[in-house]
């Protein structure tokens, strides 16, 4: 197969890779990784002490250049977790800054540490082959040990050249984030996307507002971020003008990883003239949807099937929606080049996880317009809510309990009730403390924006939401209080 990364086959002087004062041009990262890549086993895997630092970029490039499957370890995750990740995926050792103090079980792997300035000349390919496996990125692990998806060199490949056409994106363009390096957002689009594309990326280590402006003045042009980054930036707004004018000059401004809620589209929309474009994916299938850069931006939207991905919409049991008239719920599932090959180790897994004739099922649940653009009502195990007859996404609920302006967060799950089947439960952070919004209130709120069915039964206030490293709502930690 072609090579993921053609600009450093013929490596130029222009800047790849920026974390704060730290640089690396294509021609210092072909040498760095290309020295890296020839001390690595061919064909095996290695851990990464995924930091959001030069030296992760340097170590997952290298070894994807070498031909090895690296695995990405989230230096937060806990001692069992972790214990699991290695005893389950086995790697060969772990690549590390010579800084990083490793935690018990990592710092038993043979350690080869990671020289961001290697100088020797790069070692020739090997010659891998599409299905072979790029990265191991395990699972969030909800409901049991953490999985761990294979995903092939083919899948990255071909998300990100579909990402391209999606969002015209080119070497041109230097794209800006905070995100960590342990997930798929943030290490495959956020590092991986313009090293393919032969563009820039400028990592802020930390996510801030500051940082976003300084860099989009400072000439980047694309901003990934997941809802929390933008509901910050959205309630910064007012007070950094500096900030708005920042993102006004922006090409293209990409949230994901989580539904970003309407009102947080709205603000941004209002303040800077941009757009949030939003686009779906999973870490077993990379990128499925987005919205397009020259399509039309629909706030509460993921858009469209990218090039390449066939998406449907099934009944419970299985069978698929074939008329979409944006209020029927249905489980995703998607098929293409850019699924995983399955769960290491995992046989039984991966066989639950694809139907008969191959397609992916995504747990996720989502309406779908008449003209083919998705709207995601939440996840079917714990985002499906079955009501006096009705299939009720908590996600719609969510965003309407976010228009009130006495609530400031607002997560909605189900619970047993002898009559309804499952009642509305609605957990509120508001605005105010120390004088919230009543339950009375937000259900007429509700109902009047959605349908009387919809409208929350119980409402809980709690001081803040329970969310995980990407910002998403662990909504299996909400009790009731």
């Amino acid at each position: 197969m072609s090579p993921l990364f053609a600009a450093l086959e013929s490596p130029s002087e222009e800047v790849a890779l920026t974390f704060g004062d730290r640089t690396l041009t294509y021609a210092e990262l072909a040498a760095a990784t290309g020295a890296l890549a020839a001390r690595l086993p061919f064909g095996g895997r290695v851990a990464v002490w995924a930091t959001p630092t030069l030296e992760t970029a340097v170590a997952v490039v290298a070894a994807l250049r070498a031909g090895v499957a690296a695995v990405p370890l989230n230096p937060k995750s806990g001692e069992k977790e972790l214990g699991h990740i290695l005893s389950d995926s086995a790697p060969a050792a772990v690549l590390a800054s010579g800084t990083d103090e490793l935690p018990y079980g990592v710092r038993d792997l043979p350690r080869i540490e990671v020289d961001v300035h290697g100088t020797a000349s790069p070692a020739p390919a090997p010659s891998a082959a599409d299905e072979d496996p790029a990265l191991i990125v395990y699972t969030s692990g909800t409901t049991g040990p953490p999985k761990g998806a294979v995903i092939p060199r083919r899948a990255i490949a071909t998300t990100l050249d579909a990402l391209a056409d999606a969002w015209q994106w080119t070497g041109d363009d230097v794209l800006v984030h905070g995100l960590p390096l342990f997930h798929v957002h943030g290490l495959v689009l956020g590092i991986l996307g313009p090293l393919r594309r032969g563009g820039s990326v400028r990592h802020l280590g930390r996510f801030s507002t500051e940082g976003v402006t300084r860099e989009l003045n400072g000439g980047a042009t694309m901003l990934f971020g997941v809802p929390t980054m933008y509901h910050r930036i959205a309630q910064s707004l007012p007070q950094e003008p500096e900030l708005a004018k920042a993102l006004g000059r922006a090409r293209l401004l990409v949230s994901g990883s989580a539904a970003l809620p309407v009102h947080d589209h709205e603000r941004i929309t209002a303040a800077t003239g941009r757009r949030v474009v939003e686009r779906y994916g999973m870490t077993e299938t990379l990128m499925n949807t987005s919205v397009r850069a020259d399509g039309e931006a629909r706030a509460g939207t993921v858009g469209v099937p990218l090039p390449g991905v066939d998406l449907r919409l099934v009944e419970e049991d299985g069978s698929p929606i074939t008329s979409y008239d944006a209020e029927t719920v249905g489980e995703i599932q998607v098929r293409g080049p850019n699924l995983f090959t399955g769960y290491l180790n995992r046989p039984d897994a991966t066989k639950a996880a694809f139907t008969a004739d191959g397609w992916f099922r995504t747990g996720d649940m989502a309406v779908r317009d008449p003209d083919g653009y998705v709207r995601i009502v939440g996840r079917k195990a714990t985002d499906l809510i079955k009501s006096g007859g009705y299939k009720i996404g908590a996600g719609e609920i969510e965003n309407a309990l976010l228009e009130h302006p006495g609530v400031r967060e607002a997560a909605v799950t189900g619970e047993p009730d002898a009559d309804l089947g499952e009642r509305i439960v609605a957990w509120v952070v508001p605005t105010d403390p120390q004088a919230p919004p009543s339950a009375e209130e937000l259900a007429d709120h509700v109902a009047g924006r959605l349908a009387p069915h919809k409208r929350p039964r119980v409402v809980h206030h709690l001081a803040a939401l329970p969310r995980n490293d990407m910002g998403k709502i662990m909504k299996r930690a909400l009790t009731r209080g």
